[in-house]
């Protein structure tokens, strides 16, 4: 067994790359999935003006707009098909694990298996179609008043076809990548949707980087605050990693049993609990339900600002909601702790852990098996998801406050950081196990093959 694990490790390189086949064209599936992403960021909406929307834009910058526009791939910026990316598919999955938690049938239907995975996808599909109606049709409204003292709407012919026309692109666009991330993730590498939103953050970096050095150049940026940027983001890269491979190693002993030689020997093995059990789920989920209510508000008050008292107050909403705002980060902070916890809590049960481990014999020394494993299991676990929660709180936080207190338009911050690196390591780790499994299958068949010839 060591030789075989040695001839493992040793022939794991890019040299058998070539060979695994099938881990190719999962490769080349998912690059050409995000090709198609990418170019369908470019189709925009039927009847938008693109030079008066992008001068329109411009006067958007540092708003949660711009947020905005950065997870869609700048999708939002050219008002795209596919303008409000998968944040409304993401918005309704929140919204139904909070119903499934809370509701005895949803919970019920879950433990159904298959069956019932598949009812609660559809619950979730229809949520997605409700999301993008109502965001798509005051995106709609928001456009055709948007700009119409200044420098002119965008929107060519206003009306009740132009709402329709967007209301049924926008549901289009976010269906079709919908379901192209469950196709990257059935036939592909890696998270399917977790692929898209990175995709469209990485999509940013070269023109992020571009104007950042301009203003360098130009004088309007120091170079001792480019150094500092970048020195930054090369320090909250290394933390992240670090992070994402830290655990908390129960120990689990089981009992002695008489191995071969006639000896009485324990198992020991260990249970890693991850310190960030959740991964990108929280800032992915807390940022999709801030963004979905701003971006809503924001359109609809550029469309009745100076009408009324409730167009005023949507504006100010906003401004004091942007990002960077102190309350846009409370919130925003708020909404990273309570979905650490509440994602935990739906990935790992304690009290089944706690009778799987009895069941086989399992326990874990000093502590009584059954409710006692499970208490001590989840005393541990909500230590460890504290330390969870305030590293992500701090990586996707402090460094954009610092960012906006400094005045740069770097969008790139610590949740675009932590969703890169995040999704790259994890589909890092399916090609390795796709590599892991195609050398065993090579051993495998020379093994048999061996076997044969002394017959």
């Amino acid at each position: 067994m060591a030789s075989a694990a040695e001839q493992l490790a040793s022939n794991l390189s890019l040299a058998n790359f070539a060979k695994a086949t099938d881990l190719k064209k999962r490769l080349w599936f998912t690059l050409g999935a995000l090709i198609v992403f990418r170019l369908l960021s470019f189709v925009p909406l039927p009847g938008i003006d693109p030079r008066s929307l992008a001068t329109l834009f411009d006067t958007t910058k540092g708003s949660v707009l711009d947020f905005f526009n950065t997870f869609s791939g700048g999708s939002l910026q050219r008002m795209s098909i596919i303008a409000l990316g998968v944040m409304p598919y993401i918005t309704a999955s929140i919204v139904v694990q909070l119903a499934t938690s809370m509701s005895p049938s949803l919970a019920a239907l879950k433990k159904e298996g298959e069956t019932g995975r598949k009812k609660i996808n559809q619950y979730t599909r229809y949520g997605t179609v409700i999301l993008c109606a109502i965001q798509g049709y005051f995106i709609a409204v928001g456009l055709e008043g948007w700009g119409q003292t200044t420098s002119g709407s965008a929107v060519l012919h206003p009306g009740l076809v132009f709402r329709i026309t967007t209301v049924v692109s926008m549901i289009g666009g976010t269906m079709f990548l919908m379901w192209l991330g469950e196709q990257i993730t059935s036939r592909g590498i890696g998270n399917g949707v977790s692929l898209i939103i990175m995709a469209g953050i990485v999509s940013q970096l070269p023109s992020t980087l571009a104007q950042m050095f301009e203003g360098g150049r130009s004088g309007s940026l120091s170079p001792i605050m480019i150094m500092g940027v970048l020195a930054m983001s090369a320090g909250l890269i290394l933390a992240i990693c670090f992070m994402e491979r830290a655990q908390r190693r129960v120990l689990i002993q089981y009992p002695k049993r008489q191995t071969a030689r006639g000896q009485m020997q324990s198992e020991k093995s260990h249970l890693p609990l991850k310190i960030n059990t959740a991964g990108v789920i929280p800032p992915i989920f807390a940022s999709s339900l801030l963004l979905m209510p701003l971006t809503i508000a924001q359109f609809a008050g550029n469309r009745v600002q100076g009408e009324s008292a409730w167009g005023d107050m949507l504006i100010t909403v906003t401004t004091a909601l942007r990002h960077g705002a102190p309350l846009y980060m409370a919130l925003y902070a708020a909404g990273i702790i309570f979905f650490c916890f509440f994602y935990t809590a739906v990935v790992f049960n304690p009290e089944e852990t706690a009778e799987n481990l009895k069941k086989y014999g399992g326990f874990i020394p000093g502590i009584r098996p059954g409710k006692k494993t499970e208490e001590h299991l989840d005393y541990v676990l909500t230590r460890v998801t504290v330390i969870g929660a305030a590293y992500l709180t701090i990586i996707c936080l402090v460094p954009e406050f610092l960012v906006a207190q400094a005045g740069l338009n770097f969008r790139l911050g610590g949740t675009s950081l932590l969703i890169v690196v995040n999704v790259t390591m994890d589909t890092v780790t399916q090609i390795q196990s796709h590599l892991i499994a195609h050398q065993y299958g090579d051993l495998i068949k020379k093994a048999k093959l061996k076997g044969g010839g002394r017959r």
